[in-house]
């Protein structure tokens, strides 16, 4: 017989919702009392946190004052290396004076203006010639152009710069016209150096700076269209019209670039700069004279004192003191001014570091459609001059004598397609001209090169009369066809390397760095040493490229110009924000990061943070470990993150790995007004010792780079 289950009481079912329910009460009240006690227990956290906080930003305000001043003594390495840079250019125009090797000095004008009259007069010149006097006169204009570059803007005035530049110009302009002039009188002599198998004149002169190459059209054969210069992959495919004309044809491949108009350079500096540059023209002179007359009366008042005491001395022992106290007053006086120098000297070198970070407000507006935004865009690998002239008449042998015939008018450029065109029969009488081009060997393009055109008229470079551009990479040659002749350059984005994705910044030696920075293209590695930099090595596509910059030491500001002449452009300008997405930082902020770096770059290795983009525009974020050996980076390849706001540095508790961001403080680590103060903390005797015996001009060069690159707002 099956057992029945028992059926629960009314009673039993009541008693049971009542366990349950005690039992529930007893549960929530447990949680209840759990949270109320990890609550409390929170903010008894908070409440020991904040009040360590605040005990660490006092003891923080307590010796910032005592920080500043030692950062101050330290940063006094930048107004040092600044007078170094003084004495540098006067050295260098002593060295030029006592050289006295006829070459003249382009920042005295008579000299350059003598220079420049005298080989106007000479008019008999061959392209060989011409092309050797070059040399010295892009040396001439280089040095022209480092005067403006390295001069700071506080020791240009407008005057020396509208020398420097109208010198320039001068230069430039005269140059082309003695190749102009040789060009003729080689072209005059087209018949007697014609080729015995084509019948028309070919001519190649190769040099480092300029490479000609000439064209006479002596047989004007129809069917002769393909003009390929021998031993190059030079080639031009010209109509019929100019096939059966008399022309030549010439190529000078320039590789510098003097179509494009100069930068404007500004003496007067923005805002708080101008002061600056009164403070350094003007105060130092204010400041002896009170300096001067405060220590007379002081040394008056000394000497009343002195003479009341001293009564019953000799004349003699009153003689000697007076020269003793006069030489003390004179001693005081000269470190007084030195001191005020170098305060004013160091403000206005700070102020024209900030001006090298400075953003641009305005995007600057260019009219034309087909205009080349020269912020935007770079010419790169020279300049192509095409030109197409009329053959000039012949010489002619005659009874032992070369006659000939010199037109008034000098060399006379050929108008293709002429202005007026009724005269001729089909419509599609001036087809454009095919031509092909050797690329530059040193130069970089990490995409495919576009082509523009110089524009006479506007001044400027433009992409439209230009088609079918075809660019073989390898070989290094672009083909295009071209409406009408003229100078033609390659252009390539500006920005193309930017943002970087990476970088890093760590010693070699004494006094010597490695920057290496990273892009979406390519590795570049610079040797940073005293006053100089090398281009170290260099990675396109993770592949080592080969580069004729590699191992020359040279100024920060010439290596800069060398790099972006090659294409390797990591150097943002004050308009590169309008073409760049950027982790922007506040001026004030980055540039106190970046001179402080310098200062720790001889013992401290620095890199990038995925961080930086996610602590706002007012702090920055690097990683930074020891570095004294190669082994100790072996042993140690944890990096510690330290955050700085401008006047606060901090460890951070998170790494690298970590999955959110927080600018926890580091446990058992404090706050500091410097960055200098703040490694201190953890750093070696070693290192710090390392750092202290820096050389200024090192740290100087460290700092230029950084500010140069703005690793930490384009990263």
């Amino acid at each position: 017989m099956s057992a029945r289950k028992k059926k629960i009481t009314k009673a039993e079912r009541l008693k049971q919702l009542q366990e349950e329910e005690e039992r529930r009460q007893k549960e929530e009240e447990e949680t209840r009392v759990k949270h109320e006690k990890e609550e409390m227990e929170r903010l008894e956290r908070q409440r020991v946190e904040r009040e360590k906080w605040h005990q660490l930003e006092a003891k923080d305000l307590e010796r910032r004052n005592e920080e500043l001043e030692e950062l101050y003594l330290l940063e006094e390495c930048f107004p040092e290396a600044e007078k170094l840079k003084q004495d540098t250019r006067l050295l260098s125009q002593w060295n030029h004076y006592i050289q006295c090797d006829g070459s003249p000095d382009p920042s005295v004008s008579p000299e350059i203006n003598t220079f420049i009259s005298l080989w106007k007069e000479e008019t008999n010149e061959t392209l060989e010639e011409v092309i050797a006097k070059s040399k010295l006169v892009l040396n001439l204009i280089e040095k022209l152009r480092l005067l403006l570059l390295q001069t700071p803007s506080y020791d240009l005035e407008d005057k020396a710069i509208i020398q420097y530049q109208g010198s320039i110009l001068e230069l430039q302009e005269l140059l082309h016209l003695k190749f102009n002039v040789a060009t003729e009188r080689l072209l005059r002599q087209a018949s007697t150096l014609a080729d015995l198998d084509s019948g028309n004149m070919e001519k190649v002169i190769q040099d480092e700076n300029v490479t000609v190459y000439v064209w006479a059209n002596l047989k004007k054969n129809p069917r002769y269209r393909s003009v390929r210069f021998s031993e190059t992959q030079i080639r031009f495919e010209i109509p019929r019209i100019l096939a059966t004309s008399g022309i030549a044809i010439r190529l000078l491949h320039t590789h510098y670039d003097h179509a494009t108009p100069l930068r404007p350079v500004s003496a007067s500096l923005p805002g708080h700069t101008a002061t600056v540059t009164h403070f350094v023209k003007g105060e130092v002179q204010k400041g002896e004279a009170e300096i001067s007359k405060e220590l007379q009366e002081e040394y008056k008042q000394q000497e009343c004192e002195s003479v009341s005491v001293c009564e019953e001395e000799t004349k003699v022992e009153e003689q000697g003191d007076t020269e003793v106290q006069m030489s003390f007053v004179q001693e005081e006086s000269e470190a007084t001014k030195c001191e005020l120098e170098m305060k004013l000297l160091s403000e206005a070198v700070f102020a024209a570091q900030l001006l090298l970070i400075e953003n641009a407000n305005e995007k600057p507006c260019f009219c034309e459609d087909n205009e080349v935004d020269l912020c935007q865009f770079t010419t790169l690998g020279g300049v192509y001059h095409l030109d197409i002239f009329e053959l000039p008449p012949q010489c002619k042998p005659m009874k032992g004598w070369m006659i000939v015939e010199i037109l008034k008018e000098g060399l006379q450029k050929y108008i293709y397609p002429p202005e007026s065109t009724e005269d001729f029969e089909t419509e599609n009488a001036f087809p454009p001209i095919e031509v092909t081009l050797e690329v530059q060997e040193n130069v970089i393009f990490f995409e495919d090169p576009m082509v523009a055109r110089w524009d006479a008229e506007g001044k400027h470079w433009q992409t439209d009369g230009i088609s079918n551009v075809l660019y073989q990479s390898e070989e290094r040659l672009i083909t295009f066809s071209l409406e009408t002749f003229g100078p033609v350059t390659l252009i390539q984005d500006t920005h193309i390397n930017m943002p970087f994705q990476s970088w890093e910044l760590r010693p070699l030696d004494v006094n010597k760095v490695l920057l290496t920075v990273t892009t979406v293209f390519t590795e570049i590695q610079i040797q940073i040493k005293e006053n100089l930099c090398m281009l170290a090595s260099v990675k396109v596509d993770n592949k080592k490229h080969s580069s004729t910059l590699e191992g020359r030491w040279m100024t920060p500001i010439s290596f800069i110009l060398a790099l972006k002449e090659t294409g390797l452009n990591i150097f943002p300008t004050g308009h590169s924000h309008f073409y760049v997405v950027i982790n922007r930082k506040e001026p004030l902020v980055e540039i106190k990061a970046y001179r402080q770096l310098a200062l720790l770059s001889s013992a401290f290795a620095f890199g990038w943070s995925k961080w930086n983009v996610e602590c706002g525009s007012k702090k920055v974020i690097v990683k930074l470990r020891e570095h004294l050996t190669e082994e100790e980076l072996v042993q140690d390849p944890n990096w510690t993150l330290l955050m700085f706001s401008g006047d606060r540095a901090q460890r951070l508790k998170i790494n690298e790995n970590s999955e959110t961001f927080s600018e926890a403080l580091k446990e058992e680590t404090e706050f500091h007004s410097t960055l200098y103060h703040l490694v201190k903390d953890f750093a070696s005797k070693e290192a710090m010792e390392k750092i202290r015996s820096s050389k200024c001009q090192f740290i100087d060069s460290v700092c230029y780079m950084l500010l140069s690159t703005r690793l930490l707002s384009y990263s």
